[in-house]
């Protein structure tokens, strides 16, 4: 099996963060084609920066699909998920709507992650993808994303603050620790939390090895573009030799 792994942030590090995360999961099962948009934020942190990377997703896609069992996009936030599964010849699969599934088979579910703006935004992809049952809502830190991946010993105490809050005053029974930033920190938070802990890379990950074990190809449908890439008005058209 090959997976695509779509980094939709800027940054190699991140990239580098998740592949090493994932590989280690799925060992010898998969093989791993980690990818890094070319444009966008350098840590996603804002809608705006969202909705650039849903189109660089898409074209990351475009670019390095061909060859590969199953994408699976590694950002908390799912930018362009749905676009994603729409086009996509081989399934995708979104790091909230993984690591939500599989909280939700726990029971009720909370979320934390860094960067306040997170929350809303959160609310609202949880929202639109017909996962909001059980839901009790997002805990985020002060700190960003990027700033938990440069020092994250210190981010430890505080995310395991949060998820305990999570638990006592929202009634989670289960607390997704979200953010390609945060992958391997569970483990580590764990301890001081007195329900499940799902790291939302690993989560993605599990999923991920399931979709591309059922090798379901699909036809994607067909869209008319304009000044896209050369490989995603490809994608778009349907046109694998453009």
């Amino acid at each position: 099996m090959r997976i695509l792994l779509i980094n939709p942030n800027t940054s190699a590090e991140i990239t580098a963060l998740i592949a090493g995360h994932v590989g280690t999961m799925v060992g010898s099962r998969a093989e791993l084609k980690p990818v890094t948009a070319r444009f966008g934020a350098r840590y996603i942190a804002s809608r705006a920066a969202l909705a650039i990377a849903g189109h660089a997703a898409l074209d990351c896609l475009s670019e390095h699909v061909a060859g590969c069992d199953v994408a699976f996009l590694g950002c908390f936030g799912d930018p362009g998920l749905l676009a994603l599964q729409e086009v996509s010849p081989v399934p995708v699969v979104g790091m909230v709507e993984a690591s939500c599934r599989a909280a939700r088979r726990i029971g009720r579910y909370g979320i934390v992650t860094g960067g306040v703006l997170w929350e809303p935004i959160l609310n609202e992809v949880v929202a639109g993808l017909g996962l909001a049952e059980g839901f009790t809502g997002v805990r985020t830190l002060a700190l960003t994303g990027g700033d938990i991946a440069r020092d994250p010993g210190a981010a430890i105490p505080l995310l395991a603050e949060a998820c305990r809050a999570c638990a006592a005053q929202d009634g989670a029974e289960a607390v997704i620790l979200g953010g390609a930033a945060l992958a391997g920190l569970a483990p580590l938070v764990q301890p001081s939390v007195p329900v499940p802990v799902i790291c939302s890379v690993e989560a993605g990950a599990a999923a991920t090895l399931a979709a591309g074990a059922v090798n379901a190809r699909r036809a994607p449908v067909t869209v008319e573009s304009v000044g896209l890439s050369v490989p995603l008005h490809a994608l778009l058209a349907r046109d694998p030799g453009a």
